[in-house]
């Protein structure tokens, strides 16, 4: 494995974020009166060593398909991975609206679909026509995880030449909320049972099914003191892996991450797994309906920005989240100070 993957974490700006909290004291409102916006933009202002400000973000959704979809965890057929993959590109999808409306640079990267692989106006990094069926096999080489994540750590290279201060990460791939499953149950220790949720939206049949799936994988795979990478390699795929590296290639450069739901979670958990200071580099941004990603948050100590019920994928709960964060720093940066202003402070209880 390529030692970049575990080269140093970039560190936190403390005297910005001093300079933030003290900056929130001072501002016109009662301390603590905006709530989740002012411990937002003090986490930023730490991330970015001055008071913060956010442009576009960068957009970057990485699909692959999985091997694991033959034995029927998903309600959609394997080939809507390259359709969809398609549909991004032409402007159809959520996330392709979501990206135009916040005018943000917008990246596909194709990196193994069954069928075609070449599709217009997306970056065709294929590395096989999708991960091996992990109920029968590890789901890729060591060579292709790491191909997966370098693929990741590129994007998010190029992100930042395009002066990106915050990355959003997408995914998509038939079958992959059952390794993200997987990879959760490994992580955190909770029951597969308690993680597991429809997915694409299979019948309580269909998720019953999915959870012996899971159970028999996990048996097959999972041993005492797993490294992170190896069970990536084992149970992963190939656009979570492209999360890994794209997610901890941003914390060495410090760039913010905009993590979005379930599957995205799940390579969280993994970057965090091999580099824990990754971690203050990610902030959450939304509680997915998927019934696991609770416990997935739990684990992180996350607190999700927001609860929309939404669970599609694509980056697109992150990119819900964008003006969020953008109002947070304006509020910081632009609201007058009591003594700007002329307004008396908060009376002196002594």
């Amino acid at each position: 494995m390529s030692s970049w993957i575990f080269g140093p974490i970039k560190a936190l700006h403390l005297s910005a974020k001093e300079a933030a909290v003290e900056r929130q004291q001072q501002l016109t409102k009662p301390l603590g009166a905006l709530g989740r916006l002012e411990e937002l933009a003090i986490d930023l202002a730490a991330m970015q060593g001055k008071v913060p400000a956010l442009s576009a973000p960068f957009i970057c959704i990485f699909a692959a398909d999985h091997g694991i979809a033959a034995t029927g965890v998903s309600a959609f057929p394997q080939e809507v991975t390259g359709q969809m993959v398609a549909n991004f590109a032409s402007g159809g999808a959520a996330i392709s609206v979501l990206a135009k409306t916040l005018q943000a640079p917008f990246e596909i990267v194709n990196l193994g679909t069954v069928g075609k692989t070449n599709f217009p106006g997306v970056k065709n990094s294929v590395i096989a026509a999708g991960t091996a069926n992990m109920l029968e096999t590890a789901a890729m080489t060591s060579e292709q995880c790491e191909q997966a994540l370098k693929a990741g750590q590129t994007s998010l290279l190029h992100a930042k030449s395009h002066g990106c201060e915050l990355f959003i990460g997408g995914d998509m791939g038939i079958g992959n909320t059952t390794s993200a499953t997987v990879l959760a149950a490994a992580l955190c220790g909770e029951s597969v049972t308690e993680l597991t949720g429809p997915g694409t939206g299979l019948d309580d049949s269909g998720i019953a099914r999915k959870i012996e799936i899971i159970e028999k994988v996990m048996q097959r795979h999972l041993e005492p003191n797993l490294d992170p990478l190896t069970l990536l390699a084992r149970v992963g795929g190939f656009e979570i892996a492209a999360l890994v590296g794209s997610y901890i290639s941003a914390a060495q450069q410090g760039i913010t991450i905009l993590v979005d739901g379930f599957i995205c979670t799940a390579a969280a958990m993994v970057a965090v797994a091999i580099a824990p200071e990754s971690r203050n580099w990610m902030i959450f941004s939304h509680g997915s309906a998927e019934p696991g990603h609770q416990l997935m948050l739990k684990h992180l100590q996350a607190k999700p920005l927001l609860d929309l019920q939404m669970r599609l994928g694509e980056g697109s709960g992150a990119a819900i989240c964008v003006p969020l964060l953008q109002m947070a720093c304006k509020l910081h940066a632009q609201m007058a100070t009591f003594a700007e202003a002329a307004v008396a402070g908060k009376l002196d209880e002594n």
